[in-house]
């Protein structure tokens, strides 16, 4: 109690003695992106029965959040399903090739660790692991290994803040998150049947599966830590 009731005094004494012209020092953090703009605001039209809303997260996380809108407009998600789905942890989707191996034709991406917590419904950027021994080389090359593939986050998984890109969050639909199918992989996989920026006036859902689409280049496979 004395070294408690010691820091107090102390910080009485500094705020009676502090000039009165002390100035608040400005955030040097960007403005988060306006929820309400939808040209950050992805939309997942999910086989689980409903349409899941992204808010994206620019200010945080330019490159995945760049990353994720131009695979976007280019289908690339439409009909990929969620590979990996770990009750209480994650729900992983974004290969083309569907067991985790694959990603898309561009170049991976440097990692953008920020300050986003990977609590219920944020939206983070897979990657490749690296053993605990690895080299400082091979782990820099791991934490800039994602591409195409992202998780859902289920419960807060705090333990991998700082190690994976949380570049949005839902904000609406996460009933259709938690419905997805468990399983690695789930037996009956749920799928995205349609990705769409918002700010492509993107038709109302409709519980249909797309065509198929062809997703040639594939990349090295992309891990997560255990639950």
């Amino acid at each position: 109690m004395r070294l408690i009731f010691g820091a107090f005094a102390l910080a009485a004494s500094v705020a009676m003695v502090a000039p009165a012209t002390a100035q608040v020092v400005p955030s040097l953090r960007p403005a988060p992106a306006d929820q309400n703009d939808k040209e950050n605001l992805l939309y997942l039209d999910l086989s689980t029965g409903g349409r899941v809303t992204i808010w994206l997260r620019p200010d945080v996380a330019p490159k995945a959040v760049e990353r994720i809108k131009m695979l976007t407009r280019q289908h690339f998600y439409d009909g990929l399903t969620f590979h990996r789905v770990i009750d209480g942890f994650m729900a992983q989707t974004g290969d083309p090739k569907g067991d985790g191996t694959g990603g898309s034709d561009l170049p991976d991406l440097p990692s953008e660790f920020n300050y986003l917590p990977h609590t219920r419904g944020a939206v983070s950027a897979a990657r490749q692991g690296a053993a605990p021994d690895a080299s400082p080389e091979d782990k820099k090359k791991a934490e800039d290994s994602a591409n195409s593939q992202f998780f859902i986050v289920f419960e807060p998984t705090l333990k991998l803040d700082f190690k994976y890109t949380v570049f949005g969050r839902v904000v609406d639909g996460m009933q259709y998150v938690d419905a997805i199918q468990r399983g690695e992989p789930p037996a009956n996989p749920s799928r995205i049947l349609h990705a769409y920026i918002a700010a492509d006036n993107p038709p109302p859902y409709k519980a249909e599966a797309p065509a198929p689409t062809a997703n040639s280049a594939l990349g090295p496979a992309v891990t997560l830590p255990g639950a």
